[in-house]
């Protein structure tokens, strides 16, 4: 197949993936691929997702499957889970996020971004929660997707290599450097 039109499929759970991997991610592949398009998953049957994954392979294009850790001890457990459930998953094309997406919008923001957001600054973003991401909101905020929109206009890729190590890892493994 001709580079330019090498194809990556960014397969994520729900909308707040979505939202991330679109703003922050994708550019950082736009150069290496004629196209890269972010799918959900989430709500969609298994037998749907398998079949999206096995047309993916048939057009000779790349993809990665990410999940969050979930309730797993570890991320080799994680990818085994999903190997289970999909066989068509290869396991090196599995990206774990640690803990959850929101640990991710966290580590993309800077002191200088934290304080204009209202927000702590934490050196390591690697444990937090759903819960915690949503404690951390600030009242100016109308909502919890507003605030992750104001998180994705002020993003620095370092500071989030530095403050959160699945993202490091997946920065690092798909060698998307800015």
């Amino acid at each position: 197949m001709n580079m330019d039109y090498k194809m990556l499929f960014i397969l994520v759970e729900g909308d707040d993936d979505k939202r991330f991997f679109e703003k922050i991610i994708t550019p950082l592949f736009e150069g290496k691929y004629y196209l890269v398009k972010v799918w959900k998953y989430a709500q969609q049957k298994k037998e749907k997702v398998s079949k999206f994954l096995e047309s993916i392979k048939a057009m000779s294009a790349e993809y990665i499957y990410v999940s969050d850790i979930d309730r797993t001890p570890c991320v080799t457990a994680r990818k085994q889970y999903i190997q289970n459930k999909f066989k068509e998953v290869d396991k090196d094309r599995i990206i774990v996020v640690i803990r959850e997406i929101e640990s991710w919008y966290l580590a993309v923001l800077d002191d200088k971004s934290s304080k204009k957001l209202g927000i702590r600054y934490s050196n390591t973003t690697d444990n937090v929660t759903k819960e915690q991401f949503n404690n951390l909101i600030p009242r100016k905020f109308d909502s919890r997707i507003d605030f992750m929109q104001e998180i994705l206009k002020c993003f620095n890729i370092e500071t989030g290599k530095h403050r959160n190590t699945s993202f490091r890892y997946f920065i690092d493994k798909f060698n998307c450097e800015v």
